[in-house]
């Protein structure tokens, strides 16, 4: 029985981490974003996406990546089974159609990432009801039943953000992943009122003019459905699963300079402006728990130095935890501005550490990083993510860390030495243990448990594997345990031999 049980634990020992590194952060947000709309999966049969996802994921893990953002609902469809929308072109090829064999995409990810270690945030599109590419619509995609709340634009159909019936909408999709599906965040990209295409007009002046709501400028009227929307979905999420992170990964310009003083020194695009999308109010309002602004351009970029924007928004954009969204592509491919043999990833990671109010990043897309382009991942485990790291903190959300763990004692079995333990009590789901940190600390060592380098593993169960040196040298190991929110309990100390 307890060697089943060691080989069960097989996966949570590639944790597992000893040696020493210089001073890393002990929390730090490793995502990678995992996308659909590419048509990666397109074809592929169950195994083989399955396949193909386990490579991924395997890689990722590899190269310390801790949370995955997965495309879910890309044009108001469903990698998932869900009871409104039809099955994505994008999984099966034709919208609508299930996979066969019968799987759950969402399900199969979420175990998958959380017995690696990782976080998975379900990544929707709000207001994208139809892309370029999509020919024919599901029986049960919503523009069957309610035409009129959409809006025909250049060639895409997009929910019309004006209309209160489509804020509800868009709520009930949000309620009923987060409801059925154990899911850490919410997530949603870039897309809000659509990229202007130049000689078409978004069609909405007959809604403008019928819900005005006191605004006499369309643009603030605009800006002003998305909001209520934003609002809307933070409620929600909030109420349904408290624990559940509400995240955004907008364009990474905010506004220009030439278009507000307090705005960046660049030229292009600007979510304010175009896209009607105010993140900074969000941030501001508390309505979004955390944003990875898409900074995509090299450092030295002409239109959108990559340098310039860190700053501004490490600077305006503090008041939630702030990741930064890296293009993996577009770095390995820029030529580092100080050491000419190499591309730009030592620069952009060592910029992001450089700034308090940065607290991680997330990789576009996770294929690039799994196939380790320019040996991006390599460098990252071995330089950047070396060492295991917690999620950075929610406070704002909840900041009771669960009781410490008790009995803790090492159980010498036929496979060698496992490290034991009783889990917590808890009175409700915010402050369950749901996974614990393992950290080891040889004789005469202080026991920092800031020291990310201590830390040797994670494991969702009340027990650790250890590896027996021949009953000579002495280890003081301390579990703590995790809740939902990554707040950390009080340690639990053993010393022993092995």
């Amino acid at each position: 029985m307890r060697r089943f049980v060691l080989l069960l634990l097989m996966p949570l020992l590639a944790n597992s981490v000893f040696g020493q590194a210089t001073e890393v952060p002990k929390r730090e947000f490793r995502g990678a974003w995992i996308q659909a709309v590419n048509g990666q999966f397109i074809g592929m049969s169950t195994a083989e996406m399955q396949q193909t996802l386990t490579t991924q994921l395997d890689a990722l893990q590899q190269a310390g990546i801790n949370a995955i953002i997965f495309q879910v609902r890309p044009e108001a469809d469903a990698l998932y089974m869900s009871y409104y929308e039809p099955w994505s072109r994008y999984l099966t090829g034709t919208q609508g159609l299930a996979p066969d064999p019968h799987w759950d995409p969402l399900q199969w990810m979420i175990d998958e990432c959380h017995k690696r270690g990782m976080e998975l945030h379900a990544w929707i599109n709000p207001y994208r009801a139809k892309t370029k590419g999509t020919k024919s619509l599901g029986l049960k995609h919503p523009y069957k039943k309610n035409p009129e709340r959409f809006v025909e634009y250049d060639g895409m159909l997009i929910f019309n953000p004006a209309l209160q019936d489509n804020r509800d909408y868009i709520c009930t999709i949000v309620t009923d992943i987060v409801k059925r599906y154990d899911v850490d965040g919410l997530h949603i990209d870039d897309y809000f009122y659509p990229y202007p295409t130049p000689g078409l007009t978004f069609d909405d002046e007959q809604s403008f003019r019928a819900d005005p709501r006191g605004f006499t400028d369309k643009d603030d009227w605009r800006r002003d459905n998305v909001n209520l929307l934003i609002e809307q979905l933070h409620h929600t999420i909030r109420k349904v699963k408290p624990w559940v992170k509400f995240g955004i990964s907008p364009f990474g310009i905010y506004r220009n300079q030439k278009s507000d003083p307090e705005g960046s020194q660049t030229n292009g695009l600007q979510n304010y402006d175009d896209l009607y999308a105010d993140i900074l109010l969000w941030i501001d309002k508390g309505w979004v728990d955390y944003t990875i602004p898409q900074i995509y351009w090299e450092i030295g970029h002409k239109a959108a130095d990559y340098a310039t924007l860190v700053e501004w928004w490490a600077t305006h954009a503090s008041g939630r935890p702030l990741y930064v969204g890296q293009d993996v592509m577009r770095t390995v491919k820029a030529t580092d501005t100080s050491v000419s043999t190499r591309h730009q990833q030592h620069q952009k990671m060592e910029l992001q550490r450089s700034y308090t109010t940065i607290s991680g990043s997330c990789q576009w897309p996770a294929s690039a990083v799994a196939d380790d382009a320019g040996g991006y991942a390599t460098t990252l485990a071995e330089e950047y993510h070396q060492w295991l790291a917690l999620q950075p903190e929610y406070p704002f959300i909840d900041k009771k860390a669960p009781h410490k763990v008790k009995d803790l004692e090492v159980i010498w079995t036929d496979d060698g030495p496992v490290l034991c333990w009783t889990a917590p009590k808890y009175r409700d789901e915010m402050n369950r243990p749901v996974r614990y940190v393992v950290y080891r600390f040889v004789k005469g060592e202080k026991h920092d448990l800031h020291d990310a380098t201590k830390i040797v593993g994670f494991t969702q169960a009340p027990f650790f594997p250890l590896i027996y040196q021949g009953g000579e040298v002495k280890y003081t190991y301390v579990v703590t345990a995790l809740d939902r929110l990554h707040n950390e309990s009080k340690p639990q100390k053993k010393k022993i031999k092995l």
